[in-house]
């Protein structure tokens, strides 16, 4: 299929497809005129890319593990293949995930802070 099939295959637009593919997460042959040809695989590839991103994963996560994307994504990491790699990159993005929350929700109270005592 080619890049306007997946995008509506998939729930997402070319454009999402060209950037996941700069940044290495698809890989689509070409044909010889230059057109992206995709397989149906793709399709559970985006998805879970997709899913990926909206879980708080980023690009390097994903990239990291690119070999496990053409499977639906399991509810747990442990009955996944390389589920070490999977459970590896999720505590990393937790750690950050909660560093990101501490410095927010300090900035938030600072911020309430100031507000109350203009009051």
């Amino acid at each position: 299929m080619q890049i306007g099939e997946l995008a509506r295959a998939s729930g997402t637009t070319p454009r999402a497809l060209r950037y996941y593919e700069e940044q290495g997460l698809l890989q689509p042959p070409r044909n010889r005129f230059g057109y992206r040809l995709y397989d149906v695989g793709a399709v559970t590839v985006v998805a879970n890319i997709r899913h990926l991103l909206a879980s708080g994963f980023t690009v390097d996560d994903i990239r990291s593990l690119l070999d496990f994307l053409d499977q639906p994504l399991p509810e747990q990491f442990e009955s996944a293949p390389g589920c070490s790699t999977a459970l590896a990159v999720a505590a990393r993005r937790l750690s950050s995930l909660d560093e990101r929350i501490t410095a927010l929700t300090e900035l938030r109270d600072r911020l309430a802070h100031r507000l109350a005592l203009t009051r």
